[in-house]
């Protein structure tokens, strides 16, 4: 019964915190004064409105605040970092430990595995600091300084957690380095708008002390979670559900962890992620199943959203709680409904009945995710992309194959010679003239700037031609995202089978291990060359510098002819592997 007063007076509460509060004039940010211009504070004033509007959400909001942000603002403090950047977790994660957004980031501050690690966390099997507030935060803070140190400015360090402090620097150059006022227009980055929203609407809403107060412990020591639970004299279930970043029953004493204990029980809603219904009266027709036009593609099936409908009343037409409708159409909780657009109410397939799909014009992957059926995470890993890579009209999106590793989509001569197809548009030849230079475009930080390092194809094939099986050489510009996606695998693989320390990087001529080192695949009987009547074949074991270009120029021959007489699927060759070819 006490439980229930408690939530009474807590909805009592937040009701009266969901006052909207106005967007200023002038704001503090950081040490820097920002003028807001009318035309930005319309639209920032949107998003406060939109935060606020449900006194139950909100205040569930408010309730996270203030039971994490002590051990934020502790973090920042140490760091010394500004503050005002404590509201971005709310704007990444609404405070839930486990978010995941559908580009793969995780926790509190919305990290991706690599960047976790670069920033001094531990994500694997057994531990994900991403989960953990105190580990988290710290990463964010040191991600966030990194950027200042670039612009000298709050603001632009801000944006660049979600463009990368590459991708802004791109943007704004140099002008404002080092700048204590700045005016916020409409032609400021969404994000920051979107931050400063955020700020306005919870600042003074987050003031107090919660309803049950959280108390952190830190362990030094190897400990089984069962037994922690026991001395602190809380449920073991109920310990791991506040830690979500303890992923099997044993804590480590690689370092000091911080664990979380409620002084209480928190209700189910606090570590849920939810959306607020509308204010207004839903149009009941909406529910009406005569109403809904229904389709099924690729064999799963998929109503058609209405004019001006939110994620909350379609979810009710399809029969599906919110975080179900988010899951099988890949869509994150701000996503916008697009009228006329198909949304599935059962899970895609991982691949379609079509082949490929040239890309039109304004066409991104996730329409062509949901115009196929195929879930958006399979269709990037059929062709090779990673979460935030541009592609552009025209491009070829395979949708029931692999690409061919290695190549990019628009690069078909290349995706011809895997598979050993004739194609006018490739030179076979053994001169190969001027190099064809590839653009590769990989995400450099945790929101995916966009890193653009032009690369030979020859370049990268003749290095690698000389590597052994199950391994690459590195050539310049290459980094451990973009080799780990060229081979299918995961940064903490490469990491794990090569001894690396992901703070150290990588260096060109390095010879990393792209298969497990322990996983010994069962030897191939090698192929007998046949003899045709008429021709003289020769044996040729490849030495250590030899490339498939060098041999076929040493005979007279080309690329293509090698390949087809040695049923070659790549450029790779093996020091000591013998390849047949036929002597002119």
């Amino acid at each position: 019964m006490r439980f229930f007063a408690v939530v009474l007076i807590f909805y009592g509460v937040t009701a009266s915190l969901a006052q909207t509060p106005e967007v200023p004039h002038k704001m503090h940010f950081a040490d820097m004064t920002l003028t807001i211009r009318d035309d930005a504070r319309r639209e920032i004033q949107k998003d406060v409105d939109a935060l606020t509007r449900s006194p139950k959400y909100f205040g569930i909001k408010v309730e996270r605040a203030r039971t994490y942000f002590p051990f934020i603002e502790k973090v920042f403090a140490e760091e010394r970092l500004p503050d005002d950047f404590k509201y971005l977790a709310l704007q990444e994660s609404a405070l839930i430990s486990d978010a995941v957004s559908t580009s793969n980031a995780v926790g509190f501050w919305q990290f991706k595995d690599f960047t976790a690690m670069e920033m001094g966390m531990r994500v694997d099997k057994q531990i994900d600091e991403r989960m953990n507030i105190v580990s988290a935060s710290r990463g964010a803070a040191r991600y966030l300084k990194q950027n200042n140190f670039m612009f000298n400015n709050w603001l632009y360090a801000l944006q660049a957690y979600q463009m990368g402090a590459g991708g802004v620097k791109r943007v704004v150059g140099d002008e404002h380095n080092g700048a204590k006022r700045m005016e916020i227009t409409s032609d400021t980055y969404w994000y920051v708008k979107k931050f400063l929203a955020h700020k306005v609407a919870f600042e003074n809403a987050v003031k107090g002390e919660p309803q049950i107060k959280v108390q952190s412990y830190t362990l030094k020591e190897k400990k089984e979670l069962s037994e922690l639970a026991t001395q602190l004299g809380i449920e073991e279930s109920y310990l791991k559900e506040n830690n979500k970043w303890i992923r099997t029953s044993i804590i480590p004493d690689d370092r000091a962890y911080t664990v979380l204990v409620p002084g209480g029980k928190l209700s189910a809603e606090f570590n849920t992620l939810m959306v607020s219904t509308p204010t207004a009266i839903p149009d009941k027709s909406l529910a009406n199943s005569d109403k809904t036009v229904k389709k099924e593609i690729n064999g799963v099936m998929a109503i058609q959203a209405l004019s001006n409908e939110r994620l909350v009343t379609l979810a009710e037409r399809a029969g599906l709680s919110i975080s179900e409708l988010l899951k099988f159409n890949d869509i994150a909780i701000d996503h916008s409904v697009r009228r006329d657009e198909f949304y599935f109410i059962a899970k895609k397939k991982n691949k379609s009945a079509a082949a490929t799909h040239t890309l039109s014009e304004g066409e991104d992957l996730w329409q062509v995710s949901q115009r196929y059926g195929v879930v958006l995470k399979r269709l990037k890993k059929l062709n090779r992309l990673s979460a935030d890579v541009d592609l552009n009209p025209g491009e070829v999106i395979w949708l029931s194959a692999r690409k061919p590793a290695g190549q990019p989509t628009e690069q078909i001569a290349e995706v011809a010679i895997t598979q050993g197809v004739e194609s006018e548009f490739f030179d076979w030849e053994v001169n190969p003239g001027e190099p064809v230079v590839i653009t590769r475009v990989e995400p450099a930080d945790i929101k995916g700037e966009l890193k653009e390092t032009k690369v030979s194809t020859y370049e990268a094939n003749v290095v690698n031609a000389t590597a052994r099986p199950g391994s690459h050489v590195v050539v310049p510009g290459e980094t451990l995202y973009s080799i780990a996606k060229l081979y299918s695998v995961a940064v903490t693989e490469l990491l794990e089978w090569n001894q690396l320390d992901i703070t150290r990087g990588i260096k060109p001529g390095q010879e990393l291990s792209t298969t497990n080192p322990s996983a010994v695949p069962a030897s191939q009987p090698e192929a007998q060359p046949t003899k045709t009547k008429g021709e003289e074949w020769v044996m040729y074991e490849a030495k250590t510098s030899d490339t498939l270009y060098s041999v076929a120029r040493q005979y007279n021959v080309t690329i293509k002819e090698i390949m087809d007489w040695n049923n070659k699927a790549d450029f790779s060759l093996a020091q000591g592997e013998k390849i047949r070819i036929l002597a002119k």
